[in-house]
């Protein structure tokens, strides 16, 4: 017997929405960079087996022991990787939001620091980079706190906005019960923020994307070309711009520092915010000021 009302498939429907950005902008542009290094499957974390998500090693295996290439791939990312976003961040004075995962900050001070210092949004990303599909939801619930203690004991404040990434059917209710995130992005069902109730809760929503994401380089049929990664962006952004007009909308932009952040992928990021840039009717913000324009105004 198929189960009633567990997913909304209508959303906002034929319902329009009229959206106002900030300045009246046509489109709000969001970028994201995870933060995932060090915190992924290894046997040093007491994990079973190796990594096998999201690296140059398409359809890799996993190893019941240590991984060394996967190691030092996801090594690139904190080494060099945040590196080169984070300049290229700097040098265009662009806002950005840190999806931190709390094993993998805790083990990267300097990061931390530069993160700090730049006046980046800290999201919670999970207090590990693995999969919680198959949680129960006491430990999952267990590993939420420690990464909301531990972005308070880093940068003093606890993060007002939650991605697991690999999430479960129990990570929304979780993030409902703890009560202090302002918004969830565990979603990629629409193109503006949106509310769910949950008894007599109800949690923002703004979804994130998993198209407009250098995550592509690391899958099948993804992109095989820094063109295709700049391409694909600038078409979306386009659209959106273009519907924007009579229905503003949001584009988030998802990057990792261990896939974008080489020198051969890097140059295609550059382009697109060179791109956008010359518009002066865009609103390029932090997850976090989405969030509080909604709750503010769209209750």
């Amino acid at each position: 017997m198929v189960k009633k009302n567990l997913r909304d498939m209508v959303g906002y429907g034929s319902t329009d929405i009229k959206v106002k950005w900030p300045n009246n902008s046509k489109i709000a542009v969001q970028f994201v960079l995870n933060y995932e290094e060090g915190a992924e499957n290894c046997v040093l974390n007491g994990d079973k087996t190796s990594e096998v998500f999201l690296s140059e090693i398409i359809g890799a295996k996993e190893i019941k022991g240590r991984h060394m290439n996967m190691e030092s791939i996801y090594e690139y990312g904190s080494k060099r990787g945040f590196w080169r976003v984070h300049e290229l961040f700097q040098e265009k004075r662009i806002p950005l939001t840190i999806f931190g995962v709390g094993m993998a900050l805790e083990k990267n001070n300097e990061v931390c620091k530069a993160i700090k210092k730049a006046n980046y949004e800290i999201a919670s990303h999970g207090w590990r980079w693995i999969d919680y599909q198959n949680f129960s939801k006491a430990k999952e619930k267990e590993h939420m706190k420690l990464a909301i203690n531990s972005i308070k004991k880093i940068f003093g404040e606890r993060p007002l906005g939650w991605y697991t990434g690999r999430c479960s059917p129990n990570t929304l209710d979780l993030v409902v019960d703890e009560g202090g995130f302002l918004y969830c992005s565990d979603s990629y069902s629409d193109d503006i923020p949106y509310w769910v109730r949950k008894g007599k809760k109800k949690q923002l929503i703004i979804p994130y994307t998993l198209d407009n994401n250098d995550m592509r380089f690391a899958t099948n049929q993804g992109f095989n070309s820094g063109e295709q990664f700049y391409t694909y962006l600038k078409d979306s952004f386009d659209a959106l711009y273009n519907e924007g007009k009579t229905s503003p909308k949001m584009m988030s932009i998802g990057l990792h520092c261990r896939l974008i952040g080489r020198p051969g992928r890097i140059q295609s990021l550059k382009k697109f915010l060179d791109y956008i840039l010359k518009y002066d009717d865009i609103w390029l913000c932090k997850r976090i000021e989405i969030a509080k324009h909604w709750i503010k105004n769209y209750q």
